[in-house]
């Protein structure tokens, strides 16, 4: 869903230069093996019912590739410069198209290893249909990254303890959930989250559930890192 206006990796000087850094070794091995890679800045590939995005939509942005053998299996490498600012959220999608009410149970499994520098945060990207609520479920961050606006005190609930933020990007209204505790494995209910501002908070009403994303935020990878997803899913009923 996180877009940029222009497509400033689009260039003939791109190709050279992942081609460069390939023959350095730069480049994280999955991606050479995998059953789909792509540097392209809006690179996708559905699978299973799941698209996986490369998203590269900030500004300042270095270079980035996604590989993946399925939406349970995929991962990230990503050379973005040591300056604030979102450079990507790479991505896989599922999408829901149900209402809250209409929904018994939405849950989902992750497993993850993440580096230990940079700038960045795991963290799910929950939106209705139509695009006006945001709900981020941050699992773990590394580095001078935060949430959008203030915060609303803590909660457990879905199975984890959060800080609650509550704010807007202009375009649309942001929920920030952030674990208050980094973890790279779980499960959440997300289902339980959203009914819980739903019902206890009536920040929206009886929204459809659209995209449920999960992947990595990342700001900074200076040098080069891999984020990788040992396993994932989303379920929803």
């Amino acid at each position: 869903m996180r877009r940029a206006a222009r497509s400033f990796l689009r260039t003939t000087l791109l190709t050279p230069v992942l081609a460069f850094l390939a023959v350095l070794g730069l480049l994280a091995a999955p991606a050479q093996a995998a059953t789909w890679s792509s540097s392209d800045q809006w690179g996708t590939w559905s699978t299973g019912g799941y698209t996986l995005y490369n998203d590269v939509w900030g500004s300042g942005a270095g270079a980035q590739t996604i590989w993946a053998n399925s939406a349970s299996n995929w991962g990230v490498w990503a050379n973005h410069p040591n300056t604030g600012g979102i450079k990507s959220y790479p991505n896989a999608t599922k999408y829901v198209g149900k209402r809250l009410s209409a929904l018994s149970s939405v849950k989902s499994s992750f497993d993850v290893t993440v580096p230990g520098s940079g700038a960045y945060e795991t963290a799910y990207d929950v939106w209705d249909s139509a695009n006006a609520y945001e709900i981020m479920l941050w699992m773990n961050r590394t580095g001078p990254v935060g949430p959008l606006g203030t915060s609303q005190g803590t909660v457990t609930l879905g199975g984890h303890t959060w800080t609650v933020y509550k704010g807007s990007n202009g375009a649309n209204a942001v929920f920030s959930f952030v674990r208050t505790g980094n973890t790279s494995a779980g499960t959440v209910d997300i289902l339980a989250v959203l009914n819980w501002i739903k019902n206890t908070k009536g920040w929206f009403g009886d929204i459809t559930l659209g995209n449920v994303q999960f992947g990595y935020e990342i700001t900074s990878s200076a040098g080069g890192l891999d984020f990788r997803t040992n396993s994932f899913g989303v379920t929803a009923s």
